[in-house]
């Protein structure tokens, strides 16, 4: 057992993730805390290298730029498709939903519809958070 999180660290903490205007993503404070495997992909990695080197017992705010955190928006990663070309032809697809896509090695993606019409769709593949700074509020309570 260690004393500080490490980069391969069983923790369990309480964390709470939010927009910089405090616009609240996900948080553990006042519910069950999490335990997660650091490096098995459970926390963004951006994330996880807040963590390191943490004793238990710490509580810290980490306010990340976007850099820091997913990267900037990417306007590349804006794609206009036609509604054809959606899963299942589009159907029941508006402005908000969540799609996946399947690519050519039968790997998953996913992107945001932006706008939709009668036959086009605005897709967003970039990460629902770039472009934006996060703030990171972590509880150390345990270290495996």
């Amino acid at each position: 057992m260690t004393d500080r999180i490490l980069p391969d660290s069983l923790v369990t903490l309480h964390y709470r993730v939010a927009t910089a205007d405090d616009i609240e993503i996900v948080a553990t404070f006042g519910t069950t805390p999490a335990t997660l495997k650091l490096g098995s992909g459970e926390l963004a990695p951006p994330l996880e290298a807040c963590l390191t080197d943490l004793p238990v017992g710490a509580r810290r705010e980490f306010v990340l730029e976007p850099a820091q955190a997913f990267g900037a928006h990417n306007p590349d990663l804006v794609k206009r498709l036609l509604v054809s070309e959606l899963p299942d032809g589009g159907a029941d697809i508006v402005p908000s939903t969540v799609v996946e896509f399947t690519a050519p090695g039968g790997g998953k993606f996913a992107g945001v519809v932006r706008e939709r019409d009668d036959t086009t769709a605005l897709i967003d593949f970039n990460h629902p958070l770039a472009g934006k700074p996060l703030r990171f509020e972590v509880e150390v309570i345990g270290i495996l």
